[in-house]
């Protein structure tokens, strides 16, 4: 039991009592003075108000319920009226609330913000996209921390309906080939077919017939533009068979504009490698074998250094280099056996400006990890499940475990492997598979909580695996029927070398503890001597498991060796980047690599399957700068990377250079900058005035009110009423149908954030048979409330007190009878 003092303070007034008590022990030296000043230090402590917690559990029969109907635009495809009899059904029961969203935006995320952490519980009615507001995932992750659980009563499809979207770069650049995304989106997930057309400036490009069999469509488009300024590519669907509720989403607009190829400077002994070739093809380039001087790189948009020795440079011209970025320039520098290791990078004044150091990567790995959840029904019951896969989430985004493979296993009456074996976290996109896959757990059905099933599934992983072994539990701790056997397996573990941690999430759950209260996953940690690797967490907090650091076992190729380094295969290390999203290197390797090791702050992109970097980047001042530490595809002694500046792998290149430039405008004369819209919603923009004169814009002949809000920097919002493409002052800015047709169908990625927060996913028959029951359930609700102890202090000091005068009372009656006594006998002796 933990005791705590509302009243601390009053503890120094013990200080004057034992002072008191000393000096009249001095002067008296009898036990009424230690009697009297333990009863006054009670006293003391009584004052100090001591109390402790105790836990409750409470349940409401009556739970108070919010039920948010979406009746937005996009909800024409669902029966009408969805939710309805479901509000009546929990209205005749319990108290609840109705809120209906309508109109052409869905601001879902908006509603459960207002209605979570209000003691309600909140129920959805929706097809689950939110377009307006608060983001709906945020507002989910704002419920679970509020304690709100959350319901979704998904509608089913009555009528189908298709959009189309087309994706890509608003500004490209002349006579390049630009790839674009066409998306067609259905609500169902049936068979249909229809007839697409692709116009580029009001001039029919290609048309083709597609059938269409899940929810999503991606058709990829190419097209050049050989002249300067504003076009346009639009897409149409028509002739559709499979149902199709609306027309105004059939039609899409996209505005190009179409900008002057931005200047390259590249420095290169190599005038004719890959490298080369595919700069020229896309940029105006100006090649110069040897450091062509400040004036001639301030003209460019982006500086490649090819395979350069450090002594190509002057100090003097590495300091022009460095202004040239920190101003905003572009600054790519290729490897090769004349650069960084090779090339005498380490410490020079160069290297100031690279995202790496030109030494060997310290890579660690060797780390084998097994994630064992609990998805038995108690976690459901006594609402840790939310808590539980939160924390195996929290684990996997632990930065220790980027370079470790990763496996999940899930158990409940019985235990199977979630992830299908190891994964290497390395990549950003196993990361993704893994969490997404941990979020979408559901409970099983038979009570049972089988432990020693999911340590045994951990146990045949590991057995044969080199390196650091792990392995972690994460339960509610209710472990009481498997208990004997999983304290068998985890001591069978420890004994292969595997770091066992078991992290028990406090709940009401009675099996978690035995009849004298002491907890089974603590008991199991100790029986095994890994006492120090069990953490004992309430709901609502995540654990914090301080990994040993992982044996090296990625050997390292000699600095001096620069030919016969093998074939590397290449892994997109964070796919999500501007530069590697377009890009596939499934089929990408090289044969050799310059060693770096990327600074703090620094962006791995692209590395080697052993975890060495090839494309490096960062940002210096106000430029950018990508380390990119493999050759040019054609160097005079090796060749490491032909093989990138081939196909589709020569993205990567220009996706680097690209990224590296930024703006690819030329800085001069009146620039402006207006995103495509959405009909309904403002598009902010922005017009930046390099020359000397008066800002002047029009939209369709209309002038428009400027802000100036920075130096030469003007903006303002605009807001056509009218689909299709308009005119600002030559600049082209595209309108299409409301953001509310875009997304259509029930949206499947929520469903994790709803169960996240306690609650379940239904359809509107299921929820009218089982949500206020289930809503009952997760009423109950644990409360720590303080028990005042200040009266047991109080009756201990009274009978203290009493004790003492009773002691002294009856010594005294002693002492006199005894007197009496002596009297008498002297009486009758006289």
């Amino acid at each position: 039991m933990n005791i705590s003092l509302e009243s601390p303070e009053m503890l120094l007034l013990a200080i004057p009592v034992i002072i008191a008590g000393f000096y009249l022990l001095r002067k008296t030296k009898t036990k009424l003075v230690e009697w009297r000043v333990l009863v006054s230090l009670i006293l003391v402590l009584a004052l100090a108000s001591p109390y402790t917690t105790v836990t409750r559990t409470t349940s409401e029969e009556d739970p108070s319920l919010v039920l948010i109907q979406d009746q937005t635009a996009s909800m024409g495809i669902f029966p009408e009226g969805i939710g309805t009899d479901l509000y009546e059904s929990l209205t005749a029961k319990t108290p609840t609330a109705l809120v209906q969203l309508t109109g052409e935006k869905t601001t879902l995320g908006d509603a459960v913000t207002q209605y979570s952490g209000l003691g309600n519980q909140i129920v959805l009615v929706t097809d689950g996209n939110s377009n307006s507001g608060k983001d709906l995932t945020e507002a989910l992750e704002f419920a679970k921390d509020t304690n709100t659980t959350v319901y979704l009563v998904q509608p089913e499809v009555e009528t189908n309906d298709l959009s189309v979207e087309i994706l890509g770069d608003k500004k490209v650049v002349v006579d390049n080939q630009n790839e674009f995304e066409i998306v067609v989106r259905q609500a169902s997930e049936k068979s249909v077919s229809y007839f697409l057309e692709v116009f580029v400036d009001g001039q029919i490009s290609q048309s083709r017939q597609f059938t269409q069999d899940g929810r999503n469509n991606t058709i990829p488009i190419n097209q050049e533009f050989t002249t300067l300024g504003a076009h346009n590519i639009s897409v149409k669907i028509s002739d559709i068979s499979g149902g199709d509720l609306k027309e105004i989403n059939n039609e899409f607009f996209k505005s190009i504009y179409v900008i002057p190829k931005p200047k390259v400077t590249l420095v290169t002994n190599e005038t004719g490698s890959p490298l080369a070739k595919v700069l020229s093809n896309l940029y105006e380039v100006s090649v110069a074998n040897g450091y062509p001087g400040a004036d001639n790189i301030t003209d460019s948009k982006l500086l490649v250094l090819d395979d350069q020795f450090i002594t190509s440079f002057s100090e003097a011209q590495i300091k022009e280099i460095k202004n040239y970025v920190s101003n905003g320039g572009g600054l790519i520098v290729v490897g090769g056996d004349r650069a960084y290791n090779y090339g005498e990078y380490l410490n020079s004044s160069l290297e100031e400006i690279l995202p790496v150091i030109s030494k060997p990567s310290e890579f660690k790995g060797g780390r084998n990890l097994v994630l064992i959840l609990d998805v038995s029904p108690s976690t459901i019951a006594h609402k840790t499940q939310g808590d539980i896969l939160s924390n195996g989430v929290k684990i996997l985004e632990n930065d220790n475990l980027k370079d470790a493979n990763v496996a999940v296993i899930a158990f409940g009456n019985a235990a199977y492997d979630v992830s299908g074996g190891f994964l290497y976290l390395g990549l950003p996109q196993n990361l993704a598979i893994l969490k997404e896959k941990v979020s979408k757990l559901t409970p099983t059905n038979e009570t049972e909580t089988s432990l020693d099933q999911g340590l045994g599934i951990a146990k045949q992983m590991l057995e044969g695996e080199d390196g650091e072994l792990d392995a972690i539990v994460v339960s509610d701790g209710g472990i009481e029927e498997s208990y004997d056997q999983s304290v068998q397996i985890a001591q069978e573990l420890k004994d292969m070398g595997v770091n066992l941690y078991f992290i028990h999430i406090r709940s009401s759950a009675p099996s978690q503890s035995d009849k004298s209260r002491n907890y089974y996953a603590e008991k199991l940690m100790k029986e095994i001597g890994l006492e120090g690797n069990y953490q004992h967490i309430d709901m609502g907090e995540r654990a914090n498991i301080v990994f040993e650091e992982a044996d090296e076992s990625a050997e390292e190729p000699e600095e001096e060796e620069t030919e016969d380094l093998g074939t590397y295969s290449l892994l997109e290390y964070s796919p999500d980047h501007f530069i590697t999203k377009g890009v596939n290197l499934t089929n990408a390797s090289i044969t050799g690599y310059n060693q770096v090791t990327p600074k703090a702050g620094a962006e791995r992109l692209v590395i080697t399957v052993t975890g060495q970097p090839v494309l490096t980047t960062w940002r210096f001042g106000l430029g950018r700068v990508a380390a990119f530490t493999t050759d040019n595809g054609d160097g005079a002694g090796v060749r490491w990377a032909s093989a990138l500046y081939n196909g589709s792998n020569s993205k990567l290149i220009s996706g680097t250079a690209n990224w590296a430039i930024a703006n690819p405008e030329a800085e001069e004369g009146a620039v402006v900058d207006a995103p495509d819209t959405w009909l309904g919603t403002p598009s902010d923009l922005t017009l930046i005035m390099y020359d000397e004169g008066i800002p002047k814009l029009k939209l369709d002949g209309a002038q428009l009110d400027l802000a100036l809000t920075g130096r030469n920097t003007y903006e303002t919002g605009v807001n056509p009423v009218n689909i299709g493409i308009h005119d600002i002052s030559g600049y082209p800015l595209a309108v299409n149908y409301a953001l509310e047709y875009l997304e259509v169908g029930n949206n499947k990625d929520i469903e994790p954030l709803i169960v996240a927060t306690g609650g379940k996913i239904y359809t509107e028959k299921e929820a009218r048979a089982s949500l206020l029951k289930d809503a009952r359930q997760n009423s109950q609700k644990e409360t720590n409330e303080p028990v005042s102890l200040k009266m047991y202090v109080l009756i201990a000091a009274l009978i203290l007190y009493l004790a003492e005068v009773i002691a002294r009372r009856i010594k005294e009656m002693r002492r006199l009878t005894q007197a009496q006594g002596e009297t008498g006998t002297e009486e009758k002796t006289a």
